[in-house]
């Protein structure tokens, strides 16, 4: 559907410096952050760039994507299609990382993966620790919050100007915004990495109506350390990275289990292993990530602290969930996002690629279930711990 800009362009009342806006950020609680000015050298490179990958259909049912302008112009391809007012943009950067255990580790083979961003919560406050309850948190109003609180700081010290603050629901691409602003380059995993901080890190952007202060500062561009590295390449069990530095989305794990609804491909299904919301596998195997080879630091973020019984869930205990306690354990969390339905979907087909026949009679439970994702993917998962047994219905 057609979209516009709704309003006319304002007069911003000062220039934003890049020094005083990566201070505010990192103020606010983020990582890292950098300012660029719009529209940005390499900006009709990365236009065009994205316009190919949806055209070539990578984006796959992702259709928020595939929203254009009144000219018919992708409007995530270009800031200036929908803000034409929009003069520069602050990307934030809030680092994920934790101490806990890589989805490449070995594991409990009754044990499922749940992707590193989804375990983030919070201790609620209270005046004893005996009655601290932690709760689940979702990245997305975490650092919408803050950005707010820095729009709000930057408009006491510099006036009036327009905004809009983004957490991955903007008509924005953040991480061509990221790389312009000089936080890292963009990896063959189409991931950001910073070269400090890795690539487990959230991206937040401010739009402003504001010009870059001409101070002599530049946003000083990081090279593509990728080098000859296919790691991650190598590593993705759906070839989802097919072609270096693009993502097919409908192969990516990921994709498979957060924003694909229904059946799945049985010839993907093997694949997918463990995982059950998301995947770090990529990111798990990258120099850039991982102890052995380069320290990225810890992440201490009382927002988005890991919870424990996230890291290796056991798969009996999420198939046991109802829809009363699924919302009871995922309200406020971004695994809510997989939906009920769609994470036992996902449990099903962790459970066939662990081998384990323990799991038989909660898959012949499902192989009826009314819904046709959970259905197919328990009589596959049986048909894959009995090949020699049919699977009744199927």
């Amino acid at each position: 559907m057609p979209v516009s800009d709704s309003g006319p362009s304002p007069t911003a009342s000062g220039t934003l410096a890049r020094a005083q806006a990566r201070a505010l950020a990192l103020n606010v609680g983020f990582s890292e952050a950098g300012l660029v000015a719009l529209p940005y050298a390499e900006e009709m490179r990365d236009a065009v760039r994205f316009e190919q990958w949806i055209g070539a259909g990578r984006a796959g049912a992702m259709r928020y994507l595939e929203r254009v302008a009144e000219n018919g112009r992708l409007v995530r391809a270009r800031v200036g299609l929908l803000y034409p007012w929009a003069r520069s943009a602050l990307v934030c950067f809030a680092n994920y990382n934790s101490e806990g255990p890589r989805s490449i580790a070995d594991s409990d083979p009754r044990s499922g993966w749940i992707a590193r961003y989804a375990w983030s919560s919070h201790v609620l406050p209270s005046r004893s620790d005996e009655h601290r309850v932690r709760r689940p948190s979702d990245y997305h109003k975490v650092l919408l919050k803050r950005l707010k609180t820095l729009d709000a700081r930057l408009h006491a010290e510099l006036g009036v100007f327009e905004s809009r603050a983004y957490v991955d629901t903007g008509p924005v691409v953040e991480r061509s915004l990221a790389v312009a602003a000089g936080l890292g380059w963009s990896g063959k995993n189409t991931c950001l990495i910073h070269p400090r901080l890795g690539s487990f890190g959230f991206l937040a952007v401010l739009l402003t109506s504001l010009e870059v202060s001409p101070n002599g500062e530049t946003a000083e561009l990081v090279p593509d350390r990728c080098g000859s590295c296919t790691r991650c390449i190598d590593a993705c069990p759906t070839h989802a990275l097919d072609v270096p530095y693009q993502m097919d989305a409908p192969r990516c794990i990921a994709y498979l289990t957060i924003e694909h609804k229904g059946p799945i491909a049985e010839e993907l299904m093997p694949g997918m292993g463990r995982q059950v919301f998301g995947c770090d596998i990529c990111q798990d195997v990258c120099p850039w990530n991982r102890k052995s080879l380069r320290k990225a630091p810890i992440a201490t973020d009382p927002e988005l602290e890991p919870r424990p019984e996230l890291v290796n869930p056991m798969l009996e205990w999420l198939a046991s969930l109802d829809e009363q306690s699924y919302e009871r354990e995922f309200n406020g969390s971004p695994v809510r996002r997989a939906g009920f339905l769609g994470l036992r979907r996902n449990v099903a087909i962790a459970m066939g690629n662990s081998g384990l026949t323990q799991f038989a009679p909660r898959l012949k439970e499902w192989a009826g279930a009314a819904d046709d994702g959970l259905r197919s993917a328990a009589r596959w998962a049986l048909a894959r711990l009995n090949p020699r047994r049919e699977t009744a219905g199927r």
